[in-house]
Formats: C-alpha cells, sequence, structure tokens
C-alpha cells in the first residue's frame, strides 16, 4: 500500500533536533549545498515550517519568516518571506513541492504579501505567484541599495495585499547576509 504524503506546520521554536535534522537533509539534497547545514543559524525563531513527509521520510519543506517589503506608493507591508523551498530529488515532479507551497500559502493569510527569490518561476507561477517586474532594492539605515540585476523575485497576494502595480519599484529590509 503507498505512504500517504502527510503535511504539518511547525514553529521554528517547536521543531524537535530529528524534525531540523530531516529539514536539513532534504534542503541539502534538495539544492546539492552544504549551506543549507547552516539553515537554522539564520532561522533560530519566528519561522513557520510547513513539512512533507512520507512515513518517515521528509521529502518535502518550506518556510516563512517575517520581513518588511515596501512596493512604491505603498506603507511598508509585513511580508511572509519563503525560503529553502525543497523537494528531495527522488520525490520531485510528484506533486509534494506544490502541496507543500498550497499549504504554507494557507498558512501565513495573517500576513498582507508573500516574497520568495526563484530560478524557477514557472513552477510559483502555477500556484498564484506573480513575478515583480519593477526595480528592486534593499533598504538600511543609510537607504537603498539598488538591485538592478536581481531577478526571480515573486509575490503572492494574499487576502490583505493592497492593490499592486508589478511594474514600480520595490524595497525590502536589508539582512546581515542578504539583501532578497
Amino acid at each position: 500500500m503507498p505512504k500517504e504524503l502527510v503535511l504539518e506546520t511547525v514553529a521554528t521554536e517547536e521543531l524537535t533536533d530529528d524534525q531540523r535534522t530531516a529539514i536539513i537533509d532534504v534542503c541539502v539534497a534538495a539544492h546539492d549545498n552544504e549551506d543549507f547545514n547552516n539553515l537554522f543559524t539564520y532561522i533560530p525563531s519566528g519561522g513557520r515550517h510547513v513539512v512533507a513527509w512520507l512515513g518517515a521520510e521528509c521529502v518535502g519543506h518550506a518556510v516563512a519568516t517575517t520581513r518588511w517589503a515596501q512596493p512604491e506608493g505603498l506603507p511598508v507591508l509585513r511580508t511572509a518571506y519563503i525560503d529553502a523551498v525543497s523537494t528531495r530529488p527522488l520525490a520531485q515532479s510528484r506533486g509534494y513541492g506544490s502541496a507543500v507551497m498550497r499549504r504554507l500559502a494557507g498558512d501565513i493569510e495573517d500576513y498582507e504579501i508573500s516574497c520568495l527569490e526563484t530560478d524557477i518561476p514557472g513552477f510559483y507561477e502555477r500556484l498564484g505567484w506573480e513575478l515583480w517586474r519593477g526595480p528592486l532594492a534593499g533598504r538600511d539605515d543609510d537607504g537603498l541599495i539598488p538591485t538592478p540585476d536581481q531577478r526571480g523575485v515573486m509575490v503572492l497576494r494574499l487576502p490583505r495585499t493592497p492593490p499592486l502595480d508589478l511594474d514600480k519599484g520595490m524595497t525590502i529590509e536589508c539582512q546581515a547576509s542578504r539583501i532578497w
């Protein structure tokens, strides 16, 4: 009998050591990037993780953290920033990643907008995400840091998202290790 996909949403603070290890393993495998071993130093708390399980095996993951994006002409918006979207390579093309992202979208409706950066926009477009076409920049205490070469920033409109013009500019607060 085939195993059923089980999705769970867990706050970073509530993840067990075994769950953290499983999440890191699926992220490293999906992206072939050992830097995911540091995932929980980048997200020490405050994340909402959707984890996909087939039996005891973690096959998918995505996390939303709070950031602050500001589309031109609008106030700063409480933003669910999506990271570490991963599906174990042998489990890809079975709908597991889509199921994780649909569940996460339902779990972040208390935010004003959702945002992510990707090099595979087609996957997200099928799920209702829209590519930001306008200029992008980071914000810090010294002002704006233009990111003219930035590509693949996408937004998902949520129930509280104000009207957007995807051709206008958008900024986001800078983080220690990145802008977008």
